[in-house]
């Protein structure tokens, strides 16, 4: 018999059988100092010699920056356990609920899932210093528990082969035209966060009744919001229904015939923080990363060679790219995500048949 998987509420549930409380304490804490990167917060670092990743970061993608970070700190080695954000969400509740702590440091791509662990005790406070010093209060935890690493979008996108730039849907809404029937690609919300993510913004904004009739469209199911990119590009559909939009703009920027969309309703907009965890075996090498990781210079890197945005003032997109403030977006709202998340899951699988 399958064993079935757990849920985000049994997963909470079980996590304070276990004796960790939802919520950490009734009084808020004092936000933690600022945290420099000093020379004794690295020679702490390259004691424990390494750092345990689990993110939900395109593979390539994390390991590129794994390496920029072991090639300015050599002597604290990055191991990186990449997943979708579903089920790294659910691999730590089960991980924690075995009492195995082995991550340092969470990246993913649901903010919903820092929402509970918050609760759950599981994150400890610690702010780099140039999240105090720049980050908007919206992109980072008031008890200094997280941070927006990342920013980016599940747009809509085309193949330029395949489809004419004329006749190339604008909205969400186009879509449902029978003659996208078969054509479509979409990644799948209980495996990924950004789906997920972007999912709940087209129900909240668009509601079931758009999903229901986009069931009807043949639409090929994969699992990650790296996939769709992928298989537009190689030919395999034409019209991407749900992704996202940066493997696109540079898989386009490459050379291969992709073109992004962004549909006149509304882009779906995607947070990914990222969280140390009050277990981590390598807690300096943690915080070192962690403060790293939202320097200028990092978040600048970062947003060159991914083509995502960085909640950084500091940092500019990279000329010939699109400014998020020249998109029209839809509103995130993380705790609503957390409380649809299992609905999300249920109903879209009744309704896709996945």
């Amino acid at each position: 018999m399958k064993r079935r998987k757990p849920s985000r509420r049994e997963l909470i549930k079980g996590s304070a059988a276990l004796g960790f409380s939802l919520f950490a304490s009734p009084l808020r804490a004092a936000t933690p100092e600022p945290v420099a990167i000093t020379p004794q917060l690295i020679d702490a670092a390259k004691r424990e010699g390494k750092i345990v990743l689990y993110s939900a970061m395109d593979l390539p993608v994390g390991e590129k920056l794994g390496k920029a970070f072991e090639a300015q700190y050599p002597g604290v080695e990055i191991q990186i356990e990449r997943s979708g954000s579903e089920r790294l969400f659910q691999r730590i509740g089960q991980e924690f609920s075995s009492n195995i702590h082995a991550a340092d440091v969470i990246s993913t791509a649901d903010a919903s899932h820092v929402l509970s662990w918050k609760r759950n005790g599981w994150l400890v406070p610690f702010v780099p210093e140039d999240v105090a010093k720049y980050f908007p209060g919206q992109y980072r935890d008031a008890d200094g528990q997280f941070v927006t690493s990342r920013i980016w979008l599940s747009s809509l996108a085309y193949n330029t082969h395949l489809v004419k730039s004329a006749e190339a849907p604008t909205s969400f809404a186009d879509l449902l035209d029978p003659k996208w029937a078969g054509k479509m690609v979409k990644g799948h919300p209980a495996y990924s966060g950004t789906i997920m993510t972007a999912t709940f913004q087209i129900v909240r904004d668009l509601g079931w009744d758009y999903l229901e009739k986009l069931s009807k469209q043949r639409v090929m199911q994969v699992q990650s919001s790296t996939d769709p990119p992928k298989k537009l590009a190689l030919g395999e559909c034409a019209i991407m229904a749900d992704g996202n939009d940066y493997n696109v703009v540079m898989l386009k920027e490459a050379g291969q015939p992709v073109e992004p969309l962004y549909p006149s309703e509304g882009t779906p907009t995607i947070s990914g923080p990222t969280a140390i965890f009050a277990s981590a075996p390598h807690p300096n090498a943690a915080r070192l990363l962690q403060a790293w990781l939202h320097t200028r210079e990092t978040q600048q890197f970062f947003t060159d060679f991914t083509a995502q945005y960085s909640a950084h003032p500091q940092v500019t997109p990279k000329a010939g790219r699109r400014k998020l403030s020249d998109i029209k977006l839809m509103k995130e709202d993380a705790a609503g995500v957390e409380k649809m998340a299992d609905e999300i899951k249920t109903r879209y699988a009744r309704l896709f048949r996945v």
